[in-house]
């Protein structure tokens, strides 16, 4: 495989993984004081299985199918006025998110322990963008910014991070050994 064809290959799946990230924004557990949604999970998943680059890659096209107006983001919203309103931290911090976990992995090795640390250091990043967005934007104070927008996600980002780690290093190794995905650039020549 020639090395335009393999990215080629990465630039499909992440745009899959974007839909993907889409899909799962939309399943909605409602609690009393916050729903829970599925997109922290896809993020993770996208991060565990693609690595740094194209987790990341398919982050910024989710963000930016929303923000054209693509109703991509939880209860199928989508426009610039979600990612600069109150949640939009959230959404920005999916960046440094992905970016990070896939980062972890890379350097240390595609194992389900590793995935867990690395999607946990990730749910608390998010977290902490939401966080401090939602502070400044709605004009809060740290304590009601960290118990509105911080202190109720974290069981469920726990379980998430959980559940992230082990899928995707399980879906990771399954592509792998199909040849849908390689190694970071020790395969591709």
């Amino acid at each position: 495989m020639t090395e335009s064809s393999y990215k080629l290959r990465m630039m499909i799946i992440s745009a899959l993984f974007a839909a993907i990230i889409g899909v799962l924004a939309q399943v909605t557990v409602p609690l009393p004081l916050v729903p829970i949604t599925g997109q922290t999970l896809a993020i993770g998943l996208a991060a565990t299985i693609l690595g740094a680059r194209y987790g990341t890659l398919s982050v910024l096209i989710y963000l930016c199918m929303g923000a054209i107006g693509i109703p991509v983001f939880a209860q199928m919203s989508g426009g610039l006025g979600i990612l600069v309103g109150p949640t939009g931290g959230y959404l920005i911090g999916f960046i440094p998110t992905a970016l990070i976990i896939g980062y972890f992995l890379e350097k240390t090795s595609f194992t389900v322990k590793n995935a867990i640390i690395a999607n946990v250091i990730g749910m608390f990043i998010a977290l902490t963008f939401g966080t401090v967005w939602l502070k400044v934007i709605a004009n809060l104070s740290w304590t009601a910014a960290f118990s509105g927008g911080f202190a109720p996600f974290l069981l469920v980002g726990f379980i998430k991070a959980t559940l992230a780690a082990w899928a995707g290093i399980t879906v990771r190794n399954r592509l792998k050994s199909t040849n849908l995905i390689y190694a970071w650039n020790a395969e591709v020549k």
